[in-house]
């Protein structure tokens, strides 16, 4: 999938299966790292074990990408 983030495109692969209601635990692979995104209790989908390197923002975008195209 796509997305455009501060200006920049970037692609990034969902490696879950199945995404449901009930899934707790999206994996996806960006720029050749393979990430994490946990829901909170918000909600909201958070990447484990970010760090500032991993542009947490843009993680963050991704799992917003996700619950919306996927209705979570």
């Amino acid at each position: 999938m796509r997305i455009n983030f501060e200006e920049k495109d970037y692609t990034y692969t969902i490696l879950t299966k199945g995404i449901t209601k009930h899934t707790s635990i999206i994996q996806v692979n960006l720029n050749g790292m393979d990430y994490e995104l946990v829901c909170n209790a918000k909600g909201d989908w958070d990447a484990l074990d970010a760090t500032v390197s991993d542009l947490p923002g843009l993680l963050k975008a991704i799992g917003r990408n996700i619950k919306l195209r996927y209705r979570l």
